[in-house]
């Protein structure tokens, strides 16, 4: 079976085209992703409805080269005009720059011959941004007459990090290339979620079946990394700039400044990250004096290493806690937050300490990304079959809905 899967949910315009056999067997046809990083730094983070234009300006060239990549089989077809009017009723009130864009693409009036289905992110996220895969989703769906998949995207963190292989390795893909299996954990899994959006613990009890047992009760992980680092002048994003000068605080040993570690002795499982940001905020104010001095670099390192010391301790706190709690036999890590080494390395020394093993996304596939989302739509029960007359069947929410 062939998908072809559509990741819209913030400011990654992303595509991928996957072939599966069975439930376990998959390999990658083609996975592309554009970034609008560059475009949302000068406004220090992303801003909904210029990520639903970008989407909607970018998402037809990226799905024509990777039908290209993957070699997917054409063939000529008009549209009917009864065709021609649900795609307008769908796409012209609300995304007619998208209209536009797939009207004036050569798959308008062409039909993938071996593509099965679709799949698409339908929430949580930005909902500016979801209409667009959404609803281009739905559009694909009456003009090709192929079903359309609605993921949840946090489900999809979770399968992203039981992958086997990088979806950035470069292979030409064959009718005789091997396929990769997906990694089955032994059970029950603690699955950490940490993103720009998100910080949840996911109790994994049997296949596709999740219980949230804790979450953040105000600024995601990544979000407190992206404010902090705006209150210390770095660019956006933020994250892989307080490690850099984590890295250097490190290197210096720089002591003498201390923050909270907000909930880390609390009962539950649940996280808290906006205090520690206002308490950034207060040390900041009172070493530039109000200020009329600014920070040196030394004490923007120290911050910076004191910030990410104290997001790791609450984190593998939190996480022992839950490991204990939950007799956990596999610990999975989903999310772009990933990406910073010195979690990393925490949560794998903790993972060694409970003898259990460590699954973490293979390169490409930490942040958001459309091979995440395809390979979920043939995986998870959860995965729901759209009708194309809903607009968007799963709303956009803040947390892991299952």
């Amino acid at each position: 079976m062939i998908t072809l899967a559509i990741e819209t949910s913030c400011d990654e315009t992303a595509i991928c085209i996957i072939e599966t056999e069975g439930t376990t067997k998959y390999r990658i046809l083609s996975n592309l992703v554009h970034s609008q990083i560059d475009l949302h730094r000068q406004y220090g983070g992303v801003f909904p409805i210029m990520a639903k234009r970008e989407h909607a300006r970018n998402i037809m060239p990226l799905i024509e080269e990777a039908f290209r990549e993957a070699s997917i089989n054409l063939k000529q077809a008009e549209a009917t005009q009864h065709t021609k009017v649900k795609i307008e009723d769908i796409l012209k009130a609300k995304e007619p720059e998208l209209l536009a864009a797939l009207t004036a693409s050569p798959l308008y009036k062409q039909i993938p011959t071996n593509i099965d289905r679709i799949a698409v992110t339908t929430g949580p996220g930005l909902e500016p941004a979801l209409w667009v895969g959404v609803n281009l989703a739905r559009a694909l769906s009456v003009l090709w007459n192929i079903p359309v998949i609605g993921v949840n995207h946090m489900e999809g963190h979770i399968f992203g990090s039981l992958l086997s292989t990088s979806a950035t390795a470069t292979k030409p893909i064959t009718t005789e290339s091997p396929y990769d299996n997906i990694i089955e954990p032994d059970l029950p899994a603690l699955a950490l979620l940490i993103s720009g959006g998100h910080t949840e613990l996911v109790l994994v009890n049997a296949e596709n079946t999740y219980t949230v047992i804790g979450r953040t009760k105000d600024d995601a992980i990544g979000e407190a990394f992206d404010k902090t680092a705006r209150m210390l002048g770095l660019p956006y994003p933020g994250g892989p700039e307080i490690s850099r000068l984590a890295v250097l605080g490190r290197e210096r040993h720089s002591d003498g400044i201390t923050l909270p570690r907000p909930m880390i002795h609390s009962r539950d499982l649940d996280f808290s990250f906006s205090g520690l940001k206002t308490a950034v905020l207060y040390l900041i104010r009172e070493l530039t004096k109000n200020s009329s001095i600014e920070l040196t670099d030394t004490q923007r390192e120290a911050i910076a290493c004191e910030f990410e010391n104290a997001v790791t301790d609450v984190l593998i706190a939190k996480t022992t806690k839950a490991i204990e709690t939950h007799s956990i036999r596999s610990l999975i890590v989903g999310g772009g937050v990933i990406a910073n080494k010195h979690i990393t390395k925490a949560l794998t020394k903790l993972a060694e300490h409970y003898s259990i093993p460590l699954y973490t996304p293979p390169a490409g596939v930490s942040g958001d990304n459309a091979l995440m989302i395809g390979i979920t739509s043939v995986l998870s029960d959860k995965a729901k079959i759209l009708d194309i007359n809903d607009s968007l069947s799963h709303r956009a929410n803040g947390n892991l809905s299952l």
